[in-house]
């Protein structure tokens, strides 16, 4: 995160402000957090997400996008690893509209907000049904549902798959994590929850 002091903004005076930047800021809802640079592995692992989620798609009404389209969050601006959204908006438009299914890479610097403050602004979102955590140095997902009583917590590890029916799409966890050296996760203890389950 940028040491750079800003003094507050609007959500409004954020975007204008964005507009004229040549790198890439999220907002917490009072001031411009820096996008910093990530690992091979996460590169590698958000990449072969996308090309996952774009043929699986293809022909459907949904669409996935990368990380340069936002999301909005009430007054905060996050710019998820992948997103997928079923609701048409204009090109020129750099916000997603509805997000449906929303993806995050963790890495050290980001994964303790991931797991809380991202996660807490994504479940705001009505039209979120799911929040993917994926992890870069072992083929592991944290997979967060909306259900009709709450929230359900469910895990994957490197045997496993990531199945999104609101979208339609099942993607084999080895499948996202080829092209890395990492140690399976295979063995995988769900949380000690009712609303907890191993895909």
């Amino acid at each position: 995160m940028s040491q750079t002091q800003f003094k507050p903004m609007t959500p409004d005076e954020f975007l204008a402000w964005e507009a004229d930047q040549e790198l890439k800021w999220e907002f917490d809802g009072f001031q411009p957090v820096a996008m910093t640079g990530g690992t091979r592995a996460h590169a590698v692992v958000q990449a072969n997400l996308l090309t996952a989620l774009t043929n699986r798609l293809r022909g459907k009404p949904c669409q996935a996008y990368g990380s340069d389209l936002k999301i909005q969050t009430g007054p905060r601006y996050r710019y998820p690893d992948a997103s997928v959204s079923c609701t048409a908006f204009p090109d020129s438009e750099t916000i997603v509209a509805e997000p449906v299914v929303i993806f995050e890479v963790l890495s050290a610097s980001t994964a303790s907000d991931d797991r809380t403050v991202k996660l807490a602004e994504y479940q705001s979102l009505p039209s979120v049904r799911r929040y993917v955590m994926l992890e870069q140095d072992r083929v592991f997902a944290t997979v967060i549902t909306r259900t009709e009583t709450g929230w359900n917590h469910a895990l994957a590890g490197s045997d496993g798959t990531l199945a999104m029916p609101e979208i339609g799409v099942e993607i084999p966890m080895a499948e996202l994590y080829d092209g890395l050296a990492l140690a399976a996760a295979a063995q995988v203890i769900a949380p000690a929850s009712a609303a907890s389950e191993v895909l």
